[in-house]
């Protein structure tokens, strides 16, 4: 019988991102319930002020989620119902899902090795509807952007971006976000930048793209309240935009523990060859990942699962073990033999601010002692 570790590694430890912090986000709670502050107020507005800083962009919308965030860009960046939008299929279905509802058509094609949008299947996958290509800043690490940039000047399309995975993430200096017409960022609990509930926000460099957005947002009504148009009802509560706005300040400090965590996974898997690693954080000097997740590919990965839920570490087969176009009730006719096979191995490992030296090394080590027992 597999012994089990003197403590519990949870893939995320959800009660942390309140208790550790209970005290400050409780006087914040108090503060803005005290003025009766609740929706579209100051602390809002502040904290779309500082992240548009610390982006360096010239535009921040706060929204309800990714989800509705990604829905409203395409839509505020001019993607028309009918025409064709590139994604990779190794992502969430919500990305899809925004592709659709804004009227589009999704068009799934293959991930490269870093497990993002491969640039050569984006550019097989153009035809004469496409209207944008849409790459998923996944696990907090950005795509090939100069690439994927040069094939939309070539084609005329317009680039939007799912950067709910990768909020302080750059590409050349370049923050995840601020490379096309609009982008949508998440603030879920379990991301690095994490609020309380569900939120938000979009991006934008276009003046009139963050217009149409923020009008977008909030029943299709502009600064003066007059309707100009249809809307959604999308909007960053104040309450959880206070918790952003404090968090922010810290950010870059648990940018960096994670890079941390994720150099002590990398020496301590080096030399398994069973386990093909993420790009370290000092890989090269055009990518600076977050890690958001820490995805890996493992041979033979629903027995190594296995082994290491036995020993209590938590992990994670992301989207229930399927890529987009793989299902079926969404109608995609794609067959995608490289995504396939990467969903047959890919694994994350536990990722948090919460995380401590000896637990990643821990974990590192069951995986080494699993390999080993197999050989």
């Amino acid at each position: 019988m597999t012994p089990v570790l003197a403590r519990t590694i949870p893939f995320f430890p959800y009660p942390q991102a309140f208790l550790q912090e209970e005290e400050e986000l409780v006087g914040i709670f108090r503060d803005v319930g005290r003025r009766g502050a609740f929706i579209e107020q100051e602390d809002l507005r502040r904290f779309e002020g500082n992240l548009a800083r610390f982006l360096g962009a010239r535009h921040v919308i706060g929204v309800a989620n990714a989800t509705d965030g990604l829905l409203i860009g395409l839509r505020a960046a001019g993607v028309e119902p009918g025409t064709e939008v590139i994604f990779s299929s190794h992502t969430m279905v919500a990305t899809a899902a925004a592709i659709h509802f804004a009227g589009a058509i999704p068009v799934p094609v293959e991930c490269g090795p870093d497990h993002l949008l491969d640039p050569q299947a984006a550019a097989a996958a153009i035809t004469p509807r496409t209207s944008a290509i849409l790459p998923t800043q996944l696990n907090g690490r950005t795509a090939d952007m100069e690439a994927l940039a040069w094939l939309a000047s070539r084609h005329g399309l317009l680039i939007i971006e799912d950067a709910a995975q990768a909020l302080g993430s750059r590409f050349n200096g370049q923050c995840a976000g601020t490379f096309g017409a609009a982008a949508a960022v998440s603030f879920f609990p379990a991301k690095v930048l994490g609020c309380l509930g569900d939120g938000g926000a979009v991006i934008a460099n276009n003046d009139e793209a963050a217009g149409r957005a923020r009008s977008l947002h909030d029943h299709g009504r502009d600064g003066q309240g007059n309707v100009t148009g249809w809307g959604f009802n999308s909007r960053l509560d104040n309450l959880q935009a206070a918790i952003l706005d404090y968090r922010l300040l810290k950010y870059d400090a648990v940018i960096a523990r994670r890079r941390e965590l994720a150099r002590i996974y990398e020496a301590a898997l080096e030399g398994v060859a069973e386990v093909v690693r993420p790009p370290g954080p000092d890989a090269d000097e055009a990518h600076f990942d977050v890690y958001q997740n820490y995805e890996i590919e493992a041979v033979e990965r629903d027995r190594l699962r296995d082994f290491l839920t036995a020993r209590g570490i938590g992990t994670l087969v992301p989207w229930g073990g399927n890529a987009v176009h793989q299902w079926d009730a969404l109608g995609f006719e794609a067959r995608l033999p490289v995504t396939e096979r990467l969903f047959d191995q890919v694994l994350l490992l536990p990722m948090h601010a919460w995380l401590t030296d000896d637990e990643a090394a821990a974990v590192a080590a069951a995986a080494r002692e699993f390999y080993r027992g197999r050989s």
